[in-house]
């Protein structure tokens, strides 16, 4: 008889296969996959990348902002120190993060330009001039 959970039959039974996924090591597993790909699809994907900049660099300013004016008092480094610490090492981990992506993406665009110009010469052929 047809069933609409038959697409698992080489895992066993369905109640085997809902047990299975539910496991902490499964959770794991497809978070840190679910990281992999989304880091790899940045990482690629230069619109994607470039968007990633501009919020982490907005993120940072707000919270360069806010900690700069409303926030003070309850970021008083000599009252809260640890919401102090945490604050300012999130803004500048969203800052240096920023800087990572901004970097990695000046070395795709020369490495993409250098490999177009030298595209670009083959199929010119040799300069007569050289």
């Amino acid at each position: 008889m047809f069933s609409l959970f038959d697409f698992n039959q080489d895992r066993g039974s369905d109640s085997e296969s809902i047990v299975n996924d539910n496991l902490p090591e499964n959770r794991n597993l497809r978070t840190t996959s679910f990281v992999v790909h989304a880091t790899r699809g940045l990482i690629r994907d230069q619109t994607a990348r470039r968007k990633m900049m501009l919020v982490l660099i907005l993120l940072a300013l707000a919270l360069l902002l806010c900690g700069s004016t409303f926030l003070r008092s309850a970021l008083d480094p000599h009252e809260h120190i640890g919401r102090f610490i945490l604050f300012w090492v999130a803004c500048g981990w969203f800052a240096f993060t920023a800087m990572l992506l901004a970097i990695f993406d000046l070395l795709i665009v020369k490495l993409e330009s250098r490999r177009a110009e030298r595209q670009l010469g083959e199929k010119l052929g040799p300069n007569p001039d050289d």
